[in-house]
This record gives structure tokens, C-alpha cells and sequence, in this order.
């Protein structure tokens, strides 16, 4: 099959031909028809994952159809429309048993523990337990965004944030983590305040439903908000992961506030100094957000087909594998505007 490579971190990666996967017991292999580009692979390819071998095929955000089923597997069939979370889970570990399968003892992870989805095939574990069908309206472009960037702000807001109508919600960072967040928070009743570094993403952040964007080049972002927000907010949602937007989220936050840290710090910004005495004296609540299980999407997926949430509008670039290679390597330059989708092999 045709799969974007890499041998080294940081190098320049290649299409070429590697072997085609095969399905284990309990697994399958997926046609991939698209998958997502995101900032999470731009940080393995870069070495920031200690969980990569090398070589590796990235990718992670993925959807398609089911094209062979591995031994065991019941719930499944050649043909079918599907996607699937970035975290894959055993289902035997007490994680597991407990319904948190995003935080799996034993977690499979598409893209970083494995080989993932730029290529034309990936295999996929326990498929039971972690595949998720797709609607039949639903496109595969917008289906290849959910499974990393919207629905992991569908839990750092729905679940981990615990929103509630009528609060207000600040969110750092508008890229395709943060406009999917601003439009759940929307759609759940929220008010939300978006910050950026740069005006067009404030403006789609304005179209997803921001009452407020703020440029932090330009404002001092936690007293900002505290203005806007006439005390600050009750959730505030780092979806980019830097020191300086994790303290600026942090400090947003009105008393007994929920920081929500969704946004990858890695390398040498995984230990960031945070203002403990804000948290401590406010009673503030900090929290990670880490994917969303498989068992969830299904009140994600009725949101969507209700009308509530429109996925399909964050979808940005569409792009071939061979132009994703240095769209993968200029990620860190945050020039996309919404999701970037390879959608042709």
C-alpha cells in the first residue's frame, strides 16, 4: 500500500509502498478514505511521543470502510462505514471495565504507538469494542475530523467541563480543537469568549458562535476576560498547550472555576510553572482532557444528526497524501484554518 514514512524525527518524510496490513483476531483493516492532519502529529513526528518506534507511519484522525475482519469479531462486516477513536482500548484492563476506555492501561493509539491512518489500509485492534458507525449521510471528510480534534472537545466541554447553559466559557486557542469546542459550548448554552494570536481565526471563531475574540497579542487575555465575563469564566479550555496559554486559561477562571487542559505540552514544555496560589485560594478546579471513549460518540453523533452541531463547517483544506508531507512538517507555523483532511491516496 501507499503510506506517508518516516526514519528519522524531523526528517523529511516519503510516500512509498509498504507492506499491506492484515487483520489480528478481534481486529480489522480499514480503507482509509480520509484522515485527519493535526497538530498531534506534527508533535510525534518531531520526537515529543516516547511511545513512536521508528520507522512510522503517522496519521490518527481517520475514517472509512471496513475492507477485512479478523477472527471473532461479530459486530462487523466488509463494507462498513466507520470511524474510531485516536485511543483504542484492550477492554480487559479495570480502566476499561470502569467505562474509561480513553485512559486504557493498555491503549492502542493509531499514529503513535502503531502505525496509523496516512496510508491507504490501517489495522485496528479489538474492533468490537472501539469501531464506531458512521451515519450514512455523513461524509467521510467530516467523519476523519471527529475522532480526534471535535470529539475530544466534545468531552473536555460536555463531560470533563460539565457545561451548563447560561455559563460563560473562555477558549484559548481557535484551531480545530478550539472552534469545535466554541460550537458544543454554543450548542450547549454557553457564551463563549475566543482567544487567538491571529484575526482570521478569530473571525470563524466569531462564526462558530463567540460572543467575544480576543487577540492576546494585543490584550491582556485573563483581565480581558474577567471584564467581558463580569468575574471571569466558569470554564476556560486551553486547546492549543503552551505554558503561557495554560496560566493565561488558569487565570481566567472565576472563583470555583474549571480549567479544562486539552492542548498537547510536550518536550520541554510538558512541566510549565501554573499559579498555584490563584488555584488554591479560588478553589479552582484543573483538569485533563484526553480523547473521548467509543461509547460516547453516540450522544455526539445525535447532535450532530439533530442539527445542533455542524462538524462539517471546521472542515478546512482537503489535501493529497503527497501534499500532506510538508503540510505535516509547516504545522507548528498554525497557518490552517479549521481541519486539514487527506482525502485522496
Amino acid at each position: 500500500m501507499k503510506a506517508m514514512l518516516y526514519e528519522a524525527f524531523g526528517s523529511a518524510p516519503v510516500v512509498t509502498s509498504v507492506p499491506d496490513p492484515a487483520p489480528a483476531p478481534g481486529g480489522v483493516v480499514i480503507k482509509v478514505a480520509a484522515t485527519g492532519l493535526c497538530r498531534s502529529d506534527w508533535h510525534g513526528w518531531m520526537g515529543h511521543d516516547p511511545d513512536i518506534s521508528l520507522p512510522h507511519v503517522p496519521g490518527h484522525e481517520l475514517a472509512g470502510t471496513v475492507s477485512a475482519v479478523g477472527a471473532g469479531v461479530t459486530r462487523w462486516r466488509e463494507g462498513d462505514r466507520v470511524t474510531v477513536p485516536f485511543i483504542c482500548s484492550c477492554g480487559t484492563c479495570p480502566e476499561c471495565h470502569a467505562g474509561h476506555q480513553q485512559v486504557c492501561d493498555a491503549q492502542f493509539q493509531p499514529g503513535f504507538t502503531h502505525w496509523g491512518s496516512f496510508a491507504e489500509f490501517v489495522a485496528l485492534p479489538q474492533a468490537d469494542l472501539n469501531l464506531v458507525a458512521l451515519p450514512e449521510t455523513m461524509g467521510f471528510d467530516t467523519a476523519a475530523s471527529l475522532g480526534c480534534r471535535f470529539a475530544t472537545a466534545f468531552r473536555a466541554v460536555v463531560d470533563q467541563g460539565r457545561v451548563r447553559g447560561g455559563d460563560w466559557v473562555a477558549v484559548h486557542g481557535c484551531g480545530g480543537v478550539g472552534l469545535s469546542a466554541i460550537m458544543i459550548a454554543r450548542a450547549m448554552g454557553a457564551q463563549v469568549v475566543a482567544v487567538d494570536i491571529a484575526e482570521d481565526k478569530l473571525a470563524l471563531a466569531r462564526e462558530m458562535g463567540a460572543i467575544a475574540a480576543l487577540n492576546a497579542l494585543d490584550a491582556d487575555v485573563p483581565q480581558a476576560v474577567q471584564d467581558i465575563t463580569k468575574g471571569g469564566a466558569h470554564l476556560s479550555i486551553d486547546a492549543l498547550g503552551h505554558p503561557q496559554t495554560c496560566a493565561a486559561s488558569i487565570l481566567s477562571l472565576r472563583k470555583r472555576g474549571r480549567h479544562v487542559q486539552v492542548g498537547l505540552l510536550l518536550g520541554d514544555q510538558s512541566h510549565p510553572p501554573l499559579p498555584m496560589d490563584r488555584v488554591i485560594g479560588w478553589e479552582l478546579e484543573i483538569l485533563g482532557s484526553h480523547g473521548m471513549q467509543a461509547h460516547r460518540y453516540r450522544a455526539m453523533l445525535d447532535m450532530i444528526e439533530s442539527g445542533a452541531l455542524h462538524p462539517d463547517r471546521l472542515v478546512g483544506d482537503r489535501i493529497s497524501l503527497t501534499d500532506a508531507v510538508p503540510a505535516l512538517m509547516a504545522m507548528d507555523s498554525f497557518q490552517a484554518r479549521g481541519a486539514t483532511v487527506i482525502t485522496s491516496f
